[in-house]
Formats: structure tokens, C-alpha cells, sequence
């Protein structure tokens, strides 16, 4: 006969799995109704309310006057089409064309994301010509990228690249963790915008302000369900401290590099990118020097589901790290509620993850991907 406490114990695991999946089942299908509102055919739009939303494909950044002054060759080398959610009639749709090079490398104005304003010089601009129209006037971060000649990859202006220029592409960050960019910020780009133009002289076509803002509102809405971050705390007991000689040391044996930041990162030797961090459970940063003398009573491993390639694989090796250096401190793993971790609790988290993930590349954003560390950053 089994024992009354393994009987609960098991049905109280049942019921825990039950509860993750269906969970994440609504934040899924809470995420699509997202993705389809903000994303929706151009012919649906039409049919529907007047309110600009981003739409992640060429006939709709016209539409919706993003790109009023961006050539088909632009259009072209914008992001690709985002698919639409496919039924199991319409497996056999054809699949949206690959991104481009400059795509990938996330250097083609991107006006499924930006305000961008295409400017045709009159004659050839030089580099130092453009040195003022590179001081940022928002507190959205903007960029200016230009091109040799119509149909050359573009590339990133700055005091380095010289040019000559024959078109150039003035872009404005539409959304991202402060928040979607306002008519003021909008207008303010413009008119900046609008002096580089008359001064080369160059032409030029500007979209609606309204319509640019309201386009970041929505895209910053979208943006607030697929952010994600994770969370695994090694916590010592009630009395206990981690000696910071000792968190150091092992932290490093584990990989991490202590930062300026003042916490400890985990860099991919190969790209320099950071995976996760980990930092400490108090307020109190880490440093060479605090470190030799502080004690703290635990430290928090933090993933950015958003910014990171591949995030399943990523939390993947957080959780086997963590896990180690649990063991190493004697430490508990805990998440932000303080409640102990065991494998069916991290699974749930792992598939939180993995739904995170496929939500993002769904709404045409790459994790860790440039477009995602625009939005994200």
C-alpha cells in the first residue's frame, strides 16, 4: 500500500505540470492575439479600425507611412515579411524570402521598427558633411546609415566611414525598454532631419508624426509580452554568507568575467556577446575591491530571454552552472519567491523559455538578433 505523503506528492506534481502548460498555452495564445493585431494583412486593415500599427512587411510600412520616402530598392532590402499564423489547410504557402546580408547584420533601415527618412542628395555628400547630423537629439537612439550608390549595401555613418554618399537613410528607434518614442520625439527628429536635408541640399519625403507614434505605441505593447527575463537564485541559508573571495573565485572558475557593470558575466568566447549574468542578491555591486571584504547572502543568475541566440540552449547551460555552483557554495536554488527549485519546477521555467523564444520568432524578431537588441536594449 503507498504511502498517503507520496500519493499527495505525486498528485501535487500532476497537478504542477498541468499548470505550467496550460499557462503557457495562454501566454502563447495571449502573444499571437498580439502579433496578429499588430501585424495584420494590409487588406484587414482596411476593413478595420483607423489605428496605425507595425506591420513586419513592405506593403505595410507604406501604408502606414513609415517609409513614405523609401524607394523599392529600400522596401527590398527592408526586413522580411513576417509570416502569417498557418493553419494545417495552408501548410503548402510558400515560405517569406530570406534576409539579406545587411540584414543579418542589422545595417538596412529597418522601418518595420524605425522611422526612417530616405534622403537623396543632389551631388555626392561627404563624411565630414554629416558630422552634426550624428549628435542624438531624442533620447531614442537613432543611427544614419548611407550608401555609395543606389543599390550598394548600406553601411553605418559614423567619424570613421568618409563616404561619398549618393542616398543616405536617416532612422529613429520607434520602441524599446523606456518605452515607445512620443510625437515630441518624432517631430524634434524631423526637424533635425529636414535641416541636414535643406543644408546638403537633398530631397526627401517625412511620415506623419502621429502616425509614427502611434505605431511605436504599438509596437512597444507588443514588445511588453514577449519581454522575458529569467531569474535563479543560489541563496544561503537565513545565517549564512557567501564570502566574496570565495564567490569570486568560483564564479571565475565557472567562466564568468567580473565587469564594470558590477556584476559577473558569462561572454561566448567566440562572438564577445553575453549570455547571462550573475549578480549579487543585494543592491551592493561587485567589485574587485568589495569583493575582498563584503559577504553576501546570495546571488541571482539573470537571463535576458530576448538578447540571446538560441535561449533554450542558453538557460540550458545557466541551469547546469547554477546547479554546480549550488553545490560548490552550498547554497539552495531558489526562484524570485524564494521557493526551492527541483528539475519539474526548472522544466516548467525551461518551457517558459522555449514559448518566449518561439513567440519572438514568430513576430519576426531573431533572439538576440539585431532587431531584438534594439527593441530589448
Amino acid at each position: 500500500m503507498m504511502n498517503p505523503l507520496f500519493i499527495g506528492l505525486l498528485v501535487a506534481g500532476v497537478v504542477l505540470v498541468i499548470g505550467v502548460v496550460v499557462i503557457n498555452w495562454m501566454q502563447e495564445r495571449r502573444v499571437r492575439r498580439r502579433i496578429d493585431a499588430a501585424f495584420h494583412k494590409p487588406d484587414d486593415a482596411a476593413r478595420g479600425a483607423d489605428r496605425v500599427e507595425p506591420m513586419f512587411n513592405d506593403a505595410a510600412a507604406a501604408g502606414s507611412g513609415a517609409s513614405a520616402g523609401v524607394t523599392d530598392d529600400v522596401a527590398e532590402e527592408s526586413a522580411e515579411a513576417l509570416p502569417e499564423p498557418v493553419d494545417d489547410a495552408y501548410d503548402d504557402e510558400p515560405l517569406p524570402e530570406p534576409p539579406t546580408r545587411a540584414e543579418r547584420a542589422g545595417v538596412a533601415p529597418d522601418p518595420d521598427i524605425e522611422c526612417v527618412v530616405i534622403l537623396r542628395p543632389q551631388q555626392a555628400v561627404p563624411g565630414a558633411a554629416l558630422a552634426g547630423a550624428l549628435v542624438p537629439v531624442t533620447a531614442k537612439p537613432s543611427r544614419w546609415l548611407g550608401r555609395r550608390a543606389p543599390g550598394l549595401p548600406w553601411q553605418q555613418i559614423d567619424a570613421a566611414t568618409g563616404g561619398p554618399w549618393q542616398e543616405l537613410a536617416a532612422c529613429l528607434l520607434l520602441a524599446n525598454r523606456s518605452g515607445p518614442v512620443t510625437q515630441e520625439e518624432v517631430a524634434t527628429y524631423l526637424r533635425s532631419v529636414k535641416q541636414v536635408a535643406s543644408g546638403l541640399p537633398a530631397d526627401c519625403e517625412f511620415p506623419d508624426i502621429a502616425a509614427e507614434a502611434a505605431r511605436g505605441e504599438a509596437l512597444d505593447r507588443l514588445c511588453a509580452d514577449l519581454d522575458v527575463q529569467i531569474g535563479l537564485t543560489l541563496l544561503k541559508s537565513e545565517l549564512g554568507q557567501i564570502a566574496g573571495t570565495r564567490l569570486r573565485g568560483v564564479a571565475e572558475a565557472a567562466g564568468f568575467r567580473l565587469t564594470p557593470a558590477g556584476q559577473f558575466d558569462y561572454v561566448q568566447d567566440d562572438t564577445g556577446a553575453k549570455l547571462y549574468s550573475l549578480q549579487n542578491l543585494r543592491e551592493d555591486a561587485f567589485t574587485a575591491d568589495s569583493l575582498r571584504a563584503m559577504a553576501t547572502p546570495g546571488v541571482v543568475f539573470l537571463l535576458d530571454v530576448p538578447r540571446v541566440p538560441d535561449p533554450v540552449r542558453v538557460f540550458d547551460q545557466m541551469r547546469m552552472v547554477a546547479k554546480r555552483m549550488t553545490q560548490t557554495l552550498e547554497c539552495v536554488l531558489v526562484d524570485d519567491n524564494r521557493r526551492p527549485l527541483n528539475d519539474t519546477s526548472l522544466a516548467a521555467i525551461r518551457g517558459q523559455v522555449q514559448a518566449t523564444a518561439a513567440a519572438l520568432r514568430e513576430a519576426n524578431i531573431e533572439p538576440g538578433g539585431p532587431r531584438a537588441l534594439r527593441l530589448f536594449g
